[in-house]
């Protein structure tokens, strides 16, 4: 007699550990995930990404500010003027909290299917990961910080912009000293690329034998 055919157990999804990424203006954490997610082959959410994809016209993002701000933010064809956009909010701390309500909600959402889709090692670059609270979303969180000068010279020099404002633009944020003692981890980018690079390196490999 042919013998019984047991079920096949259920394969288990591989674990997924999620990484957020933030800092400062100018404190390079978008290089720093873009040279982890590349040399290392992993995944990468840009929440500045998708809250550019939200402010489409006609998709979630766009629907809400268009509700909120007056024509002048957006063009004759309907989209935001991203420019102005961020001088206002820049300018206009009670606009910036009332975009801030509007928005975190839904990129928040679209934050957390995207990781649903993702397993093994996630990396995710929140700007404002402590300005909104979203530290349970993630597992651990790194902070890349830079000192001030440093911080300053890289606004300026890709933004083109005065000292003045790029030391305003920094103003707005939260104290990247306040981030860094919040942080699991800190990579401390004040110095050369190399050197960051080689932190980057031991630290990955850190966070893989921890697994």
């Amino acid at each position: 007699m042919q013998a019984e055919q047991l079920p096949s157990k259920k394969q288990e999804a591989p674990e997924r550990r999620v990484i957020g990424v933030t800092g400062g203006i100018g404190s390079g954490k978008s290089r720093a995930s873009s040279f982890l997610a590349q040399e290392y082959n992993l995944p990468l959410i840009n929440l500045d990404i998708v809250c550019r994809d939200l402010l489409q016209p006609d998709n979630a993002g766009w629907q809400a500010l268009r509700k909120l701000l007056p024509d002048v933010y957006f063009s004759p064809t309907g989209e935001l003027d991203r420019a102005y956009f961020r001088q206002q909010l820049f300018a206009d701390t009670s606009l910036r909290e009332q975009v801030d309500a509007t928005l975190h909600p839904l990129a928040r959402q679209e934050m957390v299917q995207k990781i649903e889709l993702l397993t093994g090692l996630v990396l995710v670059e929140i700007p404002l990961l402590f300005e909104a609270g979203w530290q349970d979303d993630v597992d651990c969180t790194l902070v890349i910080y830079a000192d001030m000068a440093a911080r300053i010279q890289r606004i300026i020099d890709r933004d083109q912009v005065s000292r003045e404002q790029a030391q305003q633009a920094i103003a707005t944020q939260q104290c990247l000293r306040e981030k860094a003692a919040h942080a699991d981890y800190v990579i401390d980018n004040s110095g050369s690329w190399q050197h960051t690079c080689a932190l980057l390196h031991h630290w990955l490999t850190t966070i893989l034998d921890e697994k």
